[in-house]
């Protein structure tokens, strides 16, 4: 449980802007691999995906060595990102009694849930449970400064509050209720793509339960009922006019669909080597095809932002650990949530900006993939 600890302490300080919450998450999640490393006196065993997380991190590093990158402090700290990556995924992948970090998954997630829909309805804007000062101005959603991020988070969690709400008979209702109120607070959260993913799932789950003949169509039928009246009566009391005035926006993935052309010619420039890893940012202005005199941090693509920073090579890694991840996601059911995240990488980046909701979903990841691990 002490890695449920640390990640959701990163969670919970993520908005931080000062270094130390950073370094302070990134030294516990090291210094729970080194123990685990010398508890298990170095017999470890090993991962396709961690091998892949490990050569990403080395990629960064040829990347500084060779000088192939623009803004070399950037890319040390995204190396610095993917080692953390590295050890939530091969901590979670060691862990025994995978229900228990789930459930306290979920349980975290609830809270969190419900503190972003209060926060979402009553918070001054800019305000981290109504007191912090994040200075963006920006609507917080609980620790969240950011509503896809949190749309992703939700995403990552949700199916296994679906599973159990018709796999477990006693607290149906309970797990079915926590699932509504998830999707509500995606909802008042007025993430699009989030509200689209977790509807998805709603119905993906259930449906694979079926075919899978762990539940009988009476019960599928039963459970599809009760999620139906859980989830309007929470959107009823969260609202939906913010996601419906998103849905009315017109063309709302221009700016999206003209940073991936800028990306494009990026990726066009550097096909082998990249910009850089973390350097996006350093690099888009060369290449930007409209300015509104706003910033612009990210390419609100991961996909193609990975394929930017390290090039083609890199971009074929993360690929392979989203291919690998497949297999164990579906076996598992609630390992949908990833893949949902995986998809939720090509319209926005939930693992950007963030190391330490990165980390939670790399950690996610290695829960997948544990009853595959080799000893």
């Amino acid at each position: 449980m002490l890695l449920a600890v640390i990640l959701f302490s990163g969670i919970l300080t993520m908005w931080i802007p000062a270094r130390w919450a950073l370094a302070a998450f990134q030294l516990a999640l090291f210094a729970l691999a080194a123990f685990t490393i010398l508890r298990r006196r170095f017999q470890i065993g090993w991962h396709p995906v961690a091998a892949l997380l490990a050569v990403a991190a080395l990629w960064g590093m040829a990347q500084i060595a060779a000088h192939q990158t623009i803004y070399a402090w950037r890319t040390g700290d995204a190396v610095l990102n993917w080692i953390t990556n590295l050890a939530a995924f091969s901590l979670a992948l060691c862990v025994a009694r995978k229900e228990r970090v789930l459930e306290a998954a979920l349980i975290f997630a609830a809270v969190l849930g419900i503190f972003a829909i209060f926060t979402a309805l009553s918070s001054p804007p800019g305000k981290i449970f109504w007191w912090f000062d994040t200075g963006t101005g920006l609507p917080t959603l609980g620790p969240f400064v950011y509503r896809n991020q949190y749309a992703a988070f939700v995403e990552a969690v949700l199916p296994f509050a679906i599973l159990n709400g018709i796999l477990d008979r006693t607290r149906s209702a309970l797990y079915l209720a926590i699932s509504a109120m998830l999707f509500a607070s995606v909802i008042a959260a007025g993430s699009r793509t989030g509200t689209l993913l977790c509807l998805a799932e709603i119905v993906a789950v259930p449906a694979a339960a079926y075919l899978r003949k762990l539940i009988s169509g009476r019960a599928l039928a039963r459970a599809a009922g009760a999620s139906l009246a859980a989830i309007v009566l929470f959107t009823a009391i969260v609202g939906w006019e913010t996601i419906w005035r998103r849905f009315q926006e017109p063309n709302p993935f221009w700016i999206r669909a003209e940073l991936v052309r800028s990306s494009l010619a990026m990726i066009g420039d550097r096909p082998l080597a990249g910009f850089g890893l973390g350097a996006w940012a350093d690099a888009y202005p060369a290449y930007a095809r409209f300015d509104d005199g706003h910033y612009v941090n990210q390419a609100h693509n991961d996909w193609i932002q990975w394929a930017v920073e390290g090039g083609l090579p890199f971009f074929a890694i993360l690929v392979a650990i989203a291919a690998l991840t497949i297999r164990p996601a579906l076996r598992s059911l609630w390992g949908i949530g990833m893949l949902a995240v995986f998809a939720h990488c090509l319209v926005d980046y939930p693992m950007q900006q963030r190391p330490a909701l990165a980390a939670f979903f790399f950690a996610m990841i290695g829960l997948v993939c544990s009853s595959g691990k080799m000893p």
